[in-house]
């Protein structure tokens, strides 16, 4: 990364990302009133607010203040019709309110994604939920962290456990999944039936039942990939996402020792290659991410094959479709 000086960008990232926590802060409160605007995007469960805009629109100003050459990606920018072409420039890729259904009703899984794209990779990312007050950074090559309670806060080296504990199965997993906003009959009853399957007890007759720990729906997908790299999900899945929502939370992961893959196709046509694990544009664009978080060695199996059995277990598991 000898092109780019990663910390200092990281340094401005980070500073912006608190300035925008404080807009997202204000706006919370005076969504919460009588009279606040609140627009739909495809659908009633996909959501903008005049916050959304704002942040973002303040994030594109500073960065081509301090970075005129950088190019931008953001969530309400694509929304409103500009299509930038995938470089290998550096590029930001932004979502200025991640968990806008969150945030319109006052529940604090809510975050701003920041992450930066360099010859189609992520290479840095920056999540602040300001509501905890936790921000999340990640820099290709130099680890990832957590720090609460501000900038003066001490950073956390992720994940939080120093040696994580081995994953024996789906059935000890707590996985973080969405039903999103594609609510039509086909991807509807495909997120139906995995959810069926993952939760269910095969012995009580839940044919392909994995009976997991849990299954946690949260609302931001930034902000599960960022919990998934801490260690308090053990897996994170969705089809639906787009690249602001994952960009950041990719490499954040990605240095906190998880692996991150695509599609069925994708994980089936690279798990015994040298591709396994690289996230590049294909997968970037691709609107299906699956994420395993940090595994320890165990007696019998290496960490990383324990991550790769792990999702090809899930990908048995789920039912794949398109993303509307």
């Amino acid at each position: 990364m000898s092109e780019l000086d990663l910390q200092s960008i990281l340094k401005f990232t980070v500073t912006l990302a608190y300035e925008a926590g404080k807009v997202i802060l204000a706006g919370s409160e005076a969504i919460q009133l009588a009279g606040s605007n609140v627009d739909e995007k495809k659908n009633s469960v996909d959501l903008v607010t005049e916050y959304d805009v704002k942040v973002e629109e303040l994030v594109k100003q500073k960065i081509a203040e301090a970075y005129p050459s950088f190019k931008f990606i953001g969530e309400e920018s694509y929304a409103a019709g500009s299509r930038p072409e995938w470089t290998d420039e550096p590029t930001f890729c932004v979502d200025p309110i991640d968990g806008t259904t969150n945030f319109v009703h006052g529940f604090p899984w809510v975050c701003i994604s920041l992450g930066l794209i360099y010859k189609r990779h992520s290479v840095l990312g920056v999540i602040y939920n300001p509501f905890l007050d936790i921000i999340y950074t990640g820099v290709k090559g130099y680890g990832s962290f957590a720090i609460r309670g501000g900038p003066t806060g001490t950073p956390r080296k992720l994940p939080f456990a120093k040696s994580p504990k081995p994953l024996a199965s789906l059935n000890h997993a707590q996985i973080a999944v969405e039903w999103g906003n594609d609510r039509a009959v086909k991807p509807l009853t495909a997120r139906s039936e995995s959810f069926h399957r993952l939760a269910g007890d095969a012995s009580q007759g839940v044919q392909g039942g994995r009976m997991a720990h849990s299954l946690r729906s949260l609302g931001s997908s930034a902000m599960n990939f960022a919990t998934v790299a801490q260690g308090g999900l053990d897996l994170y899945w969705e089809i639906g996402c787009w690249p602001w929502d994952v960009s950041a939370g990719v490499i954040i992961a990605q240095e906190a020792g998880c692996v991150v893959s695509g599609s069925h196709k994708v994980f089936a046509e690279s798990k015994n290659t040298p591709a396994f694990g690289d996230v590049g544009e294909k997968i970037l664009t691709g609107r299906k991410y699956i994420v395993v978080r940090a595994i320890g060695d165990s007696e019998t199996e290496k960490g990383a094959d324990a991550q790769k059995r792990i999702i090809g277990d899930f990908y048995d598991t789920v039912v794949d479709y398109d993303a509307l």
